[in-house]
């Protein structure tokens, strides 16, 4: 058996804590991918991984060896990534994860276009809110937004700002009035956002070189879902704070009004992010390249 493909097994097993979920991961059977390991011990003269029938756990030995795996297998990642930048033309495999109606209604049409001019790339794109774990999903590159945490090895570059506004429909407006400035809000119904298990966040609005004014809507109304927000904004329950990119059409329509004109927007930033590498790759470079220029005119 090839030794770069035996490391990047156990590299894998590692990763997931376990044969079964690294067979799963690569297709592969569980005895195959215990093999793989076998291979390297025998060659090595050394236990890599404590096996019971209960768990697995490196050794000491393994624990060093892991690492050493890791940067050979980037080594040659970025070798073959240089003879793929030779032919100018992305191609393989790119796996993407985004945010749900971000992702499908901003980020995939710019990478579908991307796909078309190049005929070699091929995408592998997954819609997901909850934030991914690029090692161990294998991902590419991941969008997403608003603030980020610090993330050892990963790259973070900001391709665009989506600009949040506070809407509501004619009929809403007509039954309960119009807000007219920030102090308003407190005496509206609002239809709020809330992601599952976390803390609502209340509503950001901009100051001139002081911290985002904080509002806390009075609301009955808490979704998951930003689509299902506007839709219930249209529908007259309330007041709502969302990406203009979301409600574009329903103000187009008049479904919607934009309240507090006035107002500056607060920008919520979009990130690209991707694993620190040597050398990175040509399909990943094009494609964080393309969002960063496209993006913008999508968000406007």
């Amino acid at each position: 058996m090839d030794r770069l493909t035996s490391m990047a097994v156990f590299v894998k097993a590692v990763d997931l804590g376990s044969f079964a979920a690294a067979a799963a991961a690569l297709d592969l059977s569980g005895p195959m991918i215990g093999k793989h390991v076998r291979l390297l011990e025998e060659r090595l003269g050394v236990r890599l991984i404590n096996r019971t029938t209960r768990r697995q756990s490196l050794t000491d030995f393994g624990r060093a060896y892991y690492e050493r795996c890791r940067l050979v297998l980037a080594e040659a990642e970025a070798a073959d990534a240089l003879a793929a930048d030779q032919l100018s033309e992305p191609r393989g495999k790119l796996r993407v994860i985004m945010p749900v109606h971000f992702g499908r209604r901003c980020v995939a049409p710019i990478l579908l276009e991307l796909a078309q001019r190049y005929p070699a790339l091929e995408l592998d794109l997954s819609f997901s809110d909850p934030i991914a774990d690029l090692a161990e999903d294998g991902c590419d590159l991941a969008i997403r937004t608003g603030i980020l945490e610090d993330q050892a090895g990963v790259i973070a570059r900001r391709i665009a700002r989506q600009r949040m506004v506070v809407c509501a429909s004619p009929f809403y407006l007509e039954m309960h009035g119009w807000p007219r400035q920030l102090e308003d809000l407190g005496s509206h119904q609002a239809i709020i956002y809330r992601r599952s298990g976390r803390v609502v966040q209340p509503w950001l609005f901009p100051r001139d070189d002081q911290a985002a004014v904080e509002v806390m809507p009075v609301s009955r109304l808490r979704l998951d879902d930003l689509a299902a927000i506007a839709d219930a904004a249209a529908e007259g329950m309330g007041l709502a704070w969302l990406p203009y990119w979301l409600v574009r059409e329903h103000i187009q329509t008049g479904a919607l009004l934009v309240l507090l004109p006035k107002q500056p927007g607060f920008l919520y930033d979009a990130y690209a992010l991707w694993l620190q590498t040597p050398h990175l790759p040509l399909k990943v470079r094009l494609a964080v390249d393309a969002l960063a220029a496209a993006l913008p005119r999508v968000m406007t």
